[in-house]
């Protein structure tokens, strides 16, 4: 009994370090994704369509908030190596105008694509010095991904980088920035019309000048 007891202890220390969920992740049919949560929208500082990627290993530092934030809340997808979390919102470095890390918004695309993206790491302030878009590339969204899996998912290519380093490569995340919101915590009734344009304004938080442990910004021949 005491060894089936520490077992289970086992069992569930573990799933608490890793951040396991069970909902079913999927990144199909992103351009009929509907939204779960109320928004307000927010100034889209970038229309940039280019979307990198850096690997979650990259990042080292245990006490940062980036690698807790990533150990409690998201989950490796073992089919296409990107993060998620519990509702869904795709692991992404983000600039500083884009607050803590933890915070969530929904990126529309001209081609009607809706992206549910969650900051878990910060763009290094010197790469992305208006707090927006790396200076190099112009990317907003460098997701956060397992390299190892997402590139026998996604192809390397000639250059050993997946999708030659940009995501927009690939139909399920092509298009360009055309609308931002900021998504709280409260979700949408069922039934129930939702516009966020509606939405009273709050407080402005401050920026968030982020320090990445590794900086490692991918780029490729997009």
């Amino acid at each position: 009994m005491k060894k089936f007891i520490f077992i289970l202890c086992l069992l569930i220390s573990f799933v608490g370090l890793t951040g396991f969920k069970t909902e079913e992740f999927s990144i199909k049919n992103l351009d009929q994704y509907n939204k779960e949560f109320k928004t307000e929208e927010i100034e889209a500082c970038s229309t940039s369509s280019t979307k990198t990627y850096m690997p979650y290993t990259a990042i080292t530092a245990k006490n940062s908030k980036q690698y807790k934030y990533i150990e409690s809340h998201m989950t490796v997808d073992q089919t296409t190596g990107m993060l998620y979390d519990e509702d869904g919102f795709i692991g992404a470095a983000l600039g500083y105008s884009f607050g803590e890390i933890g915070s969530r918004y929904y990126f529309t695309l001209d081609t009607g694509i809706v992206l549910p993206i969650v900051k878990v790491d910060a763009k290094a302030s010197a790469d992305a010095p208006n707090g927006c878009s790396h200076a190099a590339d112009a990317s907003v969204i460098e997701f956060v991904i397992d390299s190892t899996i997402a590139s026998e998912y996604f192809g390397a290519g000639p250059t050993g980088l997946v999708k030659q380093g940009n995501f927009n490569n690939d139909t399920r995340f092509k298009g360009s920035i055309t609308k931002v919101e900021k998504v709280l915590d409260e979700k949408i009734e069922e039934g129930v019309y939702y516009d966020e344009n509606n939405v009273d304004n709050q407080e402005s938080e401050k920026n968030l000048i982020g320090q990445a442990d590794t900086e490692l910004h991918l780029e490729g021949g997009f």
